[in-house]
């Protein structure tokens, strides 16, 4: 085992190991297409592709696993308890942005996430997405005939 978990970058004072997950090109490919890291991507693009990803998979848990799962309001209440639940993401989005970006001045920065107004369009466009995939989710789900 030691063989094959070592310092990252044979450096001992990095804090990170490098094992052959973290260390394949095949990790690297899958986390460089995700859209956080891909480039070439706006704020208000970035928040709006990773809303709709979390308000489509949000809806799911909601309308089979909640209180109201054996009514005929089950596929209602998921949906208003997942936008309950985007409407509480998005307020954690907004309290991290005024208590990372709030007092910063707007500077020139190699990244495009550490502005406020990016942080802004982030947020907006993950408040969108989310909500938009949730609502075509409800209309995906509400189309399907339920047996039994």
């Amino acid at each position: 085992m030691a063989n094959f978990i070592k310092p990252y970058n044979d450096d001992p004072f990095v804090g990170h190991l490098a094992t052959p997950i973290t260390s394949s090109s095949l990790t690297r490919a899958i986390l460089k297409n995700l859209p956080a890291y891909r480039f070439g991507l706006t704020p208000l693009l970035r928040g709006l592709e990773i809303g709709l990803a979390h308000g489509y998979f949000l809806m799911g848990p909601f309308v089979k696993l909640g209180p109201l799962r054996n009514s005929d309001i089950a596929l209602f209440s998921g949906f208003l308890s997942t936008i309950g639940l985007i409407l509480i993401l998005t307020l954690g989005l907004t309290i991290y942005g005024v208590a990372v970006f709030g007092q910063n001045k707007e500077t020139e920065n190699t990244n495009q996430l550490q502005t406020k107004k990016a942080w802004d369009q982030f947020k907006g466009g993950f408040f969108v997405g989310a909500c938009g995939s949730a609502g075509f989710a409800l209309i995906c789900l509400s189309s399907i005939p339920t047996f039994g």
